[in-house]
């Protein structure tokens, strides 16, 4: 029995030639069929120099299974969300570590219906078959097939969230960031020109190429953002955009080039929702949440809190029915779209606001930010996370008005917030702080933290 570290909370992701190889893909993908009865799987991959070999791989262990596979080659993650559903599939698979380093890769998977995999027994199951290696005889019946009109069909359920036509005329950055996400927008924006969007796109560093020239793509991280600030301050542009790898997530950039942090873009489509719909539900993390909780309340809507996580997130927009959820790392999910998460939605439908309220989104923002300021998320490598934040506790916790342990450690107290949590995909701590209408009490509190993280380090 073989153990695979490459298995990580919810999905999988590791080094390539110590964690994850050929060989471990093509197990990996025989234990999916077998451990959810798959029969017919979507599979997709991202741009990444190693991802075509994993692909096949997994590709031969699950046709080794007898099933058959859809291929859809070079995609986003979503678009193998999309299709799974689409396609009547048992599951899906897109072999990706989007924004991982470029030694690393992965994959994400889902069941039927797109459904997440649960951590505790889907995922353990699979884990446990490729470990042990204890698969049955090869079935007959497995075989590759095309996945043709599958992304026309992706394109019209993104734009239904929004009508083209209404679309104002606006100049839009995108950034794909040498990722997948090129071809995909260029799909996005034919389809838009088709139905009569005057929107003007300024593409960059759109080349699909897993060399990754232009750095790994993770607008999340505050040196990776200066490139998309300075062309859509170039091109006079009233949003920029940027993804991630696998482009399940989308960074927005307002028009003068400033970064908009996840959390208020959060609440803005909660609240966009909530005015279609009003009363439902919206999920999101723990990490940042007091804006978020007060557009809930203002729009009349139910918040649910939810761990960090796609997977967690899904499950729980799907016990809710939550009509949308939100991370304020850029993921957004949505009910109409499988409960998945997209990064492309998002977007558009931020243009879609600014035409219907004729403002710009800095404008729609600026109140929330200066209600509710943040620190942006703050990652430590440390050699005990556990002890890191159980000495936070201690010192804090006798000070806090409320803790939650729903995802590490959140304390509220009455002006400003903490969320300390273990990372789900990489070795780092992360921290987020927040107040009530003052920067300075953001620094401050992540100062307190910091010196006492650092000192159990």
């Amino acid at each position: 029995m073989r153990t695979l570290t490459c298995f990580k909370a919810y999905d999988v992701r590791g080094r390539l030639g110590i964690d994850l190889d050929a060989g471990i893909a093509e197990r990996i993908g025989r234990a999916f069929a077998g451990a959810m009865d798959a029969t017919r799987v979507v599979l997709g991959r991202d741009c990444r120099a190693s991802s075509a070999e994993l692909s096949a791989a997994v590709a031969k262990g699950l046709v080794a299974a007898g099933a058959e596979v859809f291929d859809l080659g070079l995609c986003g993650t979503e678009e193998m969300y999309f299709a799974t559903t689409h396609l009547g599939a048992d599951g899906g698979l897109c072999v990706t570590a989007s924004h991982n380093p470029l030694d690393w890769n992965g994959m994400k998977l889902v069941g039927r219906g797109s459904a997440p995999l649960d951590p505790a027994t889907d995922m353990a199951r699979i884990r446990a078959l490729a470990e042990t290696g204890a698969f049955p005889p090869d079935r007959p019946g497995g075989r590759i097939l095309p996945a043709a009109g599958t992304r026309a069909a992706y394109v019209a359920r993104v734009l239904s969230f929004v009508d083209p036509a209404r679309l104002p005329p606006l100049t839009v950055v995108v950034n794909c960031g040498n990722g997948a996400a090129g071809p995909t927008v260029d799909a996005i924006a034919a389809a838009l020109a088709a139905a009569g969007a005057p929107t003007r796109f300024v593409r960059m560093h759109h080349e699909p190429d897993g060399r990754f020239p232009n750095g790994i793509p993770n607008p999340l991280l505050p040196e990776n953002r200066p490139a998309t600030a300075e062309a859509v301050r170039a091109a006079g542009a009233d949003l920029g955009i940027a993804f991630d790898g696998d482009f399940d997530r989308c960074f927005l950039f307002d028009h003068a080039g400033r970064f908009v942090p996840g959390e208020y873009v959060v609440g803005l489509l909660a609240e966009a929702f909530l005015a279609r719909e009003p009363g439902a539900a919206i999920v999101h993390d723990p990490r940042v949440v007091w804006n978020t909780e007060d557009v809930i309340a203002r729009a009349g809507g139910r918040a649910v809190m939810a761990r960090t996580g796609h997977a967690f997130l899904k499950a729980a927009m799907r016990a809710s029915g939550a009509v949308y959820g939100g991370e304020m790392s850029a993921h957004h999910y949505f009910r109409d779209f499988m409960a998945c998460d997209s990064g492309m939605i998002p977007w558009l439908m931020v243009l879609d606001l600014i035409g219907r309220r004729g403002e710009s989104l800095a404008s729609m923002l600026a109140a929330r930010i200066a209600a509710f300021p943040s620190s942006g998320e703050i990652n430590f490598r440390h050699p005990d996370p556990a002890a890191a934040i159980a000495a936070v506790g201690a010192a804090l916790g006798p000070e806090a008005l409320a803790e939650d342990r729903t995802d590490g450690l959140s304390l509220a107290f009455a002006h400003w917030r903490l969320n300390l949590r273990p990372s789900n995909t990489e070795p780092l701590l992360r921290l987020n702080v927040e107040a009530r209408g003052d920067a300075a009490l953001v620094a401050a509190g992540l100062a307190r933290v910091r010196a006492l993280v650092e000192g159990t380090s």
